[in-house]
């Protein structure tokens, strides 16, 4: 019999996860990278825009079972996150990977019932699954347990038996070795930076522009897609002990006519977005170059209004 541990996990093989919901599938399934796992939320989501749509199930499985029989021709590892609970669920799973001589093996997810429950207390609404239909599930899947191998399952294993957490953490290894060019690559190089404060996704609209002179000799770069666009500063000595950070460009809260240039910092992508959106024109802390900082006129009145109670006693 072929040992279902890491490394020895057979490469030909359908993992068909079986649980209730909040038993925790979808944690074990993201330890494998996320092209071989086929989740039903997330086909769902596909379909439907809404992962918790449950009237795109059908809909939802449809799509499953086309890609899972691509991946089956092609005799590629694959990972079904989805309940399973029931016969009716897994006999096609199964009929797909016996058609092109994979391995079906169920992993069963046997988190305890209460515990199942107690988790859809913090998801939103439209991902809780009511207590009683987690009871059936449940239920179902202990049910199951004993039919298993009369399906077609070629091996059966529990979760808490498979040695996960060290192929996962090898995997985000290599990625954060790869991005900080460890590996002997280029990596992010000096998009490193933008990545830990905005994220990966802005990376692709991201240029820097050498020999801008737009912020008094600090590094700039620019954001755009289509006609819209930001502006940024790279400051290296944000708070006068070498603190690094970001300034986004944005409009002179002084002046409307004001032409220089105003900024405010931008410490995530949120930031990002309310700059672009204009709810950072009235930030406090935004200092155009010609005006200086926004409370800086009010700064002034106080000070004139307490050298004037000085002089009048």
């Amino acid at each position: 019999m072929t040992e279902l541990i890491y490394p020895q996990m057979p490469e030909r093989s359908l993992v068909v996860l079986i649980g209730p919901s909040g038993s925790g599938k979808s944690t074990i399934a993201r330890t494998w990278p996320a092209s071989q796992v086929l989740s039903l939320d997330a086909l769902r989501e596909v379909v439907s825009d809404d992962a918790g749509d449950q009237t795109a199930t059908g809909d939802a499985v449809a799509a499953l079972h086309l890609l899972l029989e691509a991946r089956m021709r092609r005799r590629l590892f694959t990972v079904v996150d989805a309940t399973n609970v029931t016969r009716s669920a897994r006999e096609p799973l199964i009929a797909a990977a016996k058609r092109h001589d994979m391995l079906p093996i169920a992993v069963m997810v046997a988190t305890p019932g209460s515990v199942c429950i107690e988790r859809q207390g913090p998801r939103p609404a439209n991902r809780t699954v009511p207590e009683d239909v987690v009871i059936k599930q449940h239920k179902d899947m202990v049910d199951s347990h004993r039919t298993l191998k009369a399906e077609g399952f070629s091996e059966i294993v529990f979760s808490d038996s498979l040695y996960r957490l060290l192929p996962f953490l090898e995997r985000l290894s290599e990625t954060r070795q790869a991005d900080l060019g460890l590996d002997g690559s280029a990596g992010l190089g000096d998009l490193n930076l933008v990545s830990r404060v905005f994220g990966a996704e802005i990376l692709p609209l991201w240029q820097w522009k050498p020999g801008s002179n737009v912020a008094d000799g600090d590094r700039v770069a620019e954001i755009r897609l289509g006609q819209q666009y930001l502006t940024l500063a790279l400051r290296t000595d944000v708070d006068g002990e070498g603190d690094v950070g970001f300034d986004v460009m944005v409009p002179c809260p002084h002046d409307d006519e004001c032409t220089s240039r105003a900024w405010v910092p931008a410490y995530s992508v949120t930031c990002l977005f309310r700059a672009l959106n204009g709810d950072l024109d009235d930030d406090e802390d935004i200092v155009c170059t010609a005006h200086g900082p926004k409370n800086g006129d009010e700064q002034d009145d106080d000070l004139e209004a307490q050298d004037l109670e000085v002089i009048h006693g």
